[in-house]
């Protein structure tokens, strides 16, 4: 997958665009507990991995809602794309670099590490959560068996990557965003 992606403003806006949909869809749901109207409480994010001027402003801010009514006022943070979870680092940069930092050894992996900022310590905790916390979650358990042939778990994420058919990689990796959004909110960890 080309790199190149990562610097294309146009990327990221289609992005803030379908997370912009998740948040108009989980708002239109009104709260979980007790139905009332979703109010905005956008939080503020400072995400690594990808220049700022790139990125631009709507990056700044995660989209999340709290419920209006008084006593209850839960919070309600839509599935993303742009953002796994509490990482700090995007979506996009931890699939990506994670996947092309499998075999790369030297100087190579040492460029690719210096391109995303993201450190060895880093990288290899990204790694660990794909190997052995990813195939433990609520996702993966109930996902895994809608796939012909299953992605190799030593793999992860580009054996997973490579089971999203689509016309380009830009549309393959947004196909597997897609699939991860419901990790990048609360309630999919609970257990």
């Amino acid at each position: 997958m080309s790199h190149g992606l990562i610097q294309d403003a146009r990327f990221w806006r289609f992005l803030f665009v379908l997370d912009e949909d998740l948040a108009a869809e989980a708002r239109r749901g009104g709260c979980r507990h007790c139905g009332s109207v979703l109010h905005s409480a956008r939080y503020p994010r400072k995400p690594r991995g990808v220049s700022r001027r790139v990125l631009g402003a709507e990056y700044e801010r995660r989209r999340s809602f709290c419920c209006s009514r008084a006593g209850c006022r839960r919070r309600v943070t839509p599935p993303s794309v742009r953002f796994l979870g509490r990482r700090v680092y995007l979506s996009a940069v931890v699939v990506l670099v994670t996947a092309s930092s499998q075999g790369l050894k030297g100087e190579r992996r040492g460029r690719l590490r210096d391109t995303f900022g993201v450190s060895d310590r880093t990288l290899k905790r990204w790694r660990r959560w794909w190997r052995e916390e990813f195939p433990v979650t609520p996702l993966w358990r109930g996902a895994r068996g809608r796939f012909i042939q299953l992605p190799d778990l030593a793999q992860l994420p580009a054996s997973l990557l490579q089971r999203f058919e689509a016309a380009s990689p830009a549309d393959q990796l947004v196909a597997l965003l897609r699939f991860l959004a419901p990790l990048s909110t609360v309630f999919e960890h609970a257990q």
